[in-house]
């Protein structure tokens, strides 16, 4: 893990790979180790950047003057001009998703392609709204992530057909575990993040402007990110492509490591052979 410093705080992050460069963003809650198959994969033919989002993973709580998504991007930005890194593609899954459209719209001059992985770029809706922001106060009264929500939380992120394997899949058990160990002031920041992206700004109305190729992919069992929000996506994004993953929900990545991998690879090989 490399290390950048913004605005007195460090961020941790992968740089594996050389050629093309794609800056990978991955979902609230996890880090960048998730997305270890893709990068095993694409770092052959690409310079994968992979950070640590704030207070995730490895990287410091978010600077004090961080108060969106937007913010964030920005954030993204610099680390770009640090490593002379003039353009980029974003593979974004969950808030990943959020922040690269965040970071598309702020400098579309520089970003040439954009994956949206079970992710929504318009307002959270509102019983969902309400639903996070007291799981969160919750977490931020307790400092824990309460053991009596631990239940609803995991299975969230997961397919039934996931959650459903025997022996567990150890991705669903390091989920599990991080949650029930997690304490103490490194809640109360991954929860102030968990604000920012649940309280974002509606971007449905301004990503019409991209003119870049978008490739939307929703597990067909998303449950946060349900595959209808995809549709509504594609509907906003003129020329995007929409692929739909068998038997995966949240973290789709995880779950279809192959099929995933072969997507993108798709999609970058056809914009190299452009």
């Amino acid at each position: 893990m490399k290390s950048f410093t913004v605005n007195g705080k460090i961020m941790r992050y992968q740089d594996v790979g050389t050629g093309e460069v794609l800056l990978f963003g991955h979902s609230y809650l996890w880090n960048s180790q998730m997305w270890q198959p893709q990068v095993a994969a694409l770092s052959q033919n690409y310079r994968c950047i992979v950070p640590d989002l704030w207070s995730h993973g490895q990287s410091d709580a978010a600077p004090d003057g961080m108060h969106s998504l937007k913010d964030y991007a920005e954030h993204m930005l610099a680390l770009m001009d640090h490593l002379a890194i003039e353009s980029f593609s974003v593979i974004g899954l969950s808030v990943g998703g959020m922040w690269g459209s965040e970071l598309a719209l702020l400098a579309p001059e520089r970003v040439k392609a954009l994956v949206l992985m079970d992710t929504f770029i318009g307002l959270e809706p509102e019983v969902m709204h309400a639903k996070y922001f007291a799981m969160l106060d919750a977490a931020i009264a307790t400092q824990s992530f309460p053991e009596s929500i631990i239940p609803q939380v995991v299975p969230m992120f997961f397919s039934d057909h996931t959650l459903q394997q025997r022996p567990e899949p150890e991705f669903v058990t390091a989920f599990r575990t991080f949650l029930m160990t997690t304490s103490g002031p490194q809640v109360v920041d991954i929860a102030r993040i968990g604000k920012i992206v649940f309280d974002r700004r509606d971007l449905l109305d301004d990503i019409h402007h991209l003119e870049l190729p978008v490739l939307i992919m929703v597990g067909e069992q998303d449950k946060p990110r349900p595959v209808l929000e995809s549709y509504l996506m594609q509907d906003a994004i003129a020329g995007s492509q929409l692929i739909v993953i068998p038997q995966a929900g949240h973290i789709s990545n995880l779950e279809q490591p192959e099929f995933v991998t072969q997507a993108l690879q798709g999609f970058f090989d056809t914009l190299v052979d452009e």
